[in-house]
C-alpha cells in the first residue's frame, strides 16, 4: 500500500516532517487532522527523491483522527523502512504480528483512491475504508513482477482503543500497494542467475547463466536483498528449466544483517555451514552466481568470495567468471550482418555504422540464392537463410568454397507471409523457424541446423507465430503472435524431456512482454533479460522501446522513433549499438543520438543469433 504523486504536490502537517540532509534522511508524515468521514479524491504521494535520499515515516501522533491514520500509514509503506516498524505501528498489536507486507506489492496507476466503507457500530469506535483504483502490476512474495489489470479494492478497517482512546488499523490485506510513481521510486529491477538445466554452450560445454528478473527495494540493502534472493531459489516460473550451485538450504551466516563490499570492490559473503564442504568447481559456480547477480545492481563489484564453516572457500574475480559460465551479455559478436539491395548476405565489424559492408564468406554471400530473411549461428560459422518468396529454408557454413545444398525445410503456404519466418539459432547450434502455413501452422526446432524437423508443442497459445526469437540462455524464447490482426510479443519456458526419442520439446507458460501493445513490427534480444521492440498502442505510433522479459518497462524504455521499421537488430551484449532497416535502408543508433541512415541498402540486419 503507498502513495502515489499528484500534481500540486502533498499537503503536509507544518512541523511533521523533517528533512536532514546532510545525512541524507527524509522523514514522511502523516497527512494534516482530516474528516473521518466522506470521500476522498485519492491519497497524495510523497514527492520523488534522489536515489541516494532514504526516506522514513514518522509514527502516528496522539489523538490521529481514523484518516489521518490511514494517510500515515499508507505513506508508511512508501519509506524506506526496512522492516515497516514505523507502519506497523498505525496497527493494532495484534494485527501488526500477523500482517505480512512481503507477500505482494500490489502497483496502481494513480495512488489508491479511498473512499467510507460501511458505517461502524453506534458507539463510534470503529471505522472502515476502501481503498481503490487500477492494478498495472503485482510483485509476488518472491520478488517477481507480472503485468496485471483491472480494478483493485481492498477494505481497511480501524479500531479505537477503549483503554487509551487511539485510533489503529485492525484489519487490512497482507502485501502492500502503491501508485506507479511511487513504485518506481521505490524499487529496482534486477536479475538474479542460475544455471540452465539441460542446455550449455556448443563446443565448450560451458553450464550457461539464465537471467531471473525480480525486483527489490532500492534503498533498503539492495545487495544483501539480492543475495538473500539468489540463496532463496529461482522464480516459480523459472524454477523447471534451471538449477542453483548452491546447496539445498543454504542461506547467509547467522547474524549477518548486511553486506557491504570493501575499498577493492570485493564482496565477502559469509554462509551456514550447508555449504562448508563443497569442492572448489562448485564453489566457483556458486560464486559466479552471486557476482553476475550482484553486478546487475553495482556493476562495480569486481569479486566474490565466499566463506562458510571458519573458513574462506573460494574467491572468484570478473575475469575468472567467464571461464566458469557463458553468459549471454558478454558475448562480443564479431560482425553486423544484413542483407543488401542484391538480397545476399553482407557484414561489417561490430561496434560501428562507419566500416564497409563485405559479402559474407559461403553461398550465402554470392546472390546466387536471393535471401529474404537470415540467422546467423552464435558462433558465426553457419547461417540459415530463408528464400526471397519464403518457402525454403538453407543452412550452410559461412566459409569460403560452401555451398547451398538442399534445403532443410519447405513450406507449402499460398503466400509469403503464410510461409516461414525469420529463423533464429540458441546456444547449443540448435535452429528455430515457425512455419505460418494457416493449414498447418508449427513452431519447429532442426537439431544443429538440420535432420529432421521437430515440432515444438505450444500448450495454451491462442494465434499464429509470426517471429521466433530464443535467448542466448537456450531455455527463454519470445514469439510474436498474431491474432485477429493483433499482435503481441509473449515469452515462454522451453522444456526438454530428453528421455524420449526423438526428444520432446515444449514452450511452457506463455507470458506477455508488452500488454500496452497491440501491434508488434519488430523484435530482438538486446539483454540477458532486456528486448527491443517496435510496435504501437492501440491508435497510437509507431515507437521503438526497451521492455523486460517479465512485462516490465525499464526507465529509459523510449527510444527515438522511427517509421516503416523492417527490422531491429540488437545484441545481448548492450555495449553494442542498434540497427535497424526501414524503407529509408540501414540506420543505426550510436549511444545517446539519433537515428542515422548508412549509405547501405538492407531489407534486414541481424547479430549472431
Amino acid at each position: 500500500m503507498g502513495a502515489e504523486q499528484r500534481e500540486g504536490g502533498v499537503r503536509r502537517t507544518p512541523g511533521r516532517a523533517m528533512a536532514y540532509a546532510a545525512c541524507g534522511v527524509v522523514l514522511l508524515a502523516g497527512c494534516a487532522s482530516m474528516p473521518d468521514s466522506g470521500d476522498l479524491r485519492g491519497v497524495e504521494s510523497t514527492p520523488g527523491q534522489d536515489t541516494q535520499v532514504r526516506v522514513f515515516a514518522m509514527p502516528p501522533r496522539d489523538d490521529a483522527q481514523p484518516l489521518e491514520i490511514l494517510q500515515g500509514f499508507l505513506e508508511a509503506l512508501t519509506s524506506d523502512d526496512p522492516s515497516y516498524s514505523t507502519a506497523r505501528q498505525y496497527l493494532t498489536r495484534k494485527t501488526a504480528q500477523k500482517w505480512q507486507p512481503e507477500r505482494s506489492t500490489t502497483v496502481l496507476a494513480d495512488g489508491p483512491a479511498t473512499m467510507t466503507g460501511p458505517a461502524g457500530n453506534r458507539e463510534g469506535d470503529d471505522r472502515s475504508y476502501i481503498l481503490s483504483g487500477s492494478r498495472v502490476a503485482v510483485v509476488d512474495a518472491q520478488q517477481a513482477y507480472a503485468p496485471a489489470s483491472g480494478d483493485y479494492g481492498q477494505t481497511i478497517h480501524l479500531t479505537r482503543d477503549k483503554k487509551n482512546g487511539q485510533w489503529r488499523i485492525d484489519a487490512l490485506p497482507d502485501g502492500v500497494v502503491m501508485g506507479k510513481s511511487d513504485f518506481q521510486r521505490n524499487y529496482v529491477s534486477a536479475n538474479k542467475y542460475y544455471f540452465a538445466s539441460d542446455t550449455a554452450v556448443e563446443g565448450s560445454g560451458q553450464p550457461v547463466a539464465v537471467a531471473d528478473p525480480v525486483y527489490v527495494r532500492g534503498r533498503v540493502d539492495p545487495m544483501t536483498q539480492m543475495v538473500r534472493s539468489v540463496l532463496s531459489g529461482p522464480t516459480s516460473w523459472l524454477r523447471p528449466v534451471v538449477r542453483s550451485g548452491f546447496p539445498t538450504g543454504t542461506a547467509l551466516s547467522k547474524g549477518v544483517t548486511s553486506l557491504t563490499p570493501d575499498d577493492q570492490n570485493k564482496l565477502t559473503v559469509p554462509l551456514n555451514d550447508k555449504a562448508a564442504h563443497i569442492g572448489r568447481a562448485k564453489c566457483d559456480e556458486m560464486a559466479a552466481q552471486l557476482l553476475f547477480s550482484l553486478q546487475s545492481l553495482a556493476p562495480t563489484v569486481g569479486e566474490i568470495a565466499l566463506r562458510a564453516g571458519g573458513s574462506q572457500l573460494c574467491s572468484l574475480s570478473e575475469d575468472q567468471a567467464k571461464t566458469v559460465a557463458a553468459r549471454g551479455s558478454r558475448s562480443d559478436p564479431g560482425y553486423l550482418y544484413f542483407i543488401d539491395g542484391q538480397h545476399r548476405l553482407v557484414r561489417m565489424a561490430s561496434g560501428s555504422g562507419n566500416a564497409k559492408a563485405d559479402p559474407v564468406p559461403g553461398a550465402l554471400g554470392t546472390g546466387a540464392t536471393a535471401l529474404r530473411s537470415v540467422a546467423v549461428a552464435r558462433d558465426e560459422r553457419s547461417a540459415a537463410g530463408v528464400a526471397l518468396d519464403g518457402k525454403t529454408l538453407y543452412v550452410t557454413s559461412t566459409l569460403s568454397g560452401s555451398t547451398v545444398g538442399e534445403p532443410v525445410l519447405q513450406s507449402t503456404g499460398k503466400t509469403e507471409s503464410d510461409r516461414l519466418t525469420t529463423p533464429s539459432w540458441d546456444a547449443e547450434g540448435n535452429l528455430w523457424v515457425a512455419d505460418r502455413n494457416p493449414a498447418d501452422p508449427r513452431l519447429l526446432l532442426l537439431q544443429k541446423g538440420g535432420g529432421q524437423p521437430l515440432e515444438v508443442l505450444t500448450p495454451g497459445l491462442d494465434g499464429r507465430v509470426d517471429a521466433v526469437r530464443v535467448a542466448a540462455d537456450g531455455v527463454r524464447i519470445a514469439l510474436v503472435v498474431d491474432k485477429g490482426g493483433k499482435q503481441s510479443l509473449l515469452i515462454g519456458r522451453i522444456e526438454r524431456t530428453d528421455d524420449a526419442e526423438p526428444p520432446s520439446l515444449s514452450v511452457q507458460e506463455l507470458r506477455s512482454a508488452t500488454p500496452e501493445l497491440e501491434q508488434v513490427r519488430a523484435v530482438s534480444w538486446a539483454g540477458d533479460s532486456r528486448l527491443v521492440v517496435v510496435g504501437k498502442e492501440a491508435g497510437g505510433v509507431e515507437q521503438v522501446q526497451y521492455v523486460q522479459s517479465d512485462g516490465s518497462i525499464p526507465e529509459a524504455g523510449t527510444l527515438p522513433g522511427l517509421t516503416e521499421v523492417t527490422s531491429i537488430a540488437a545484441s545481448e551484449d548492450s555495449d553494442t549499438p542498434l540497427f535497424a532497416t526501414s524503407k529509408n535502408g540501414l540506420l543505426w543508433l550510436p549511444g545517446g543520438s539519433g537515428w542515422r541512415t548508412l549509405k547501405e541498402t538492407a531489407s534486414m540486419a541481424l547479430y549472431p543469433g
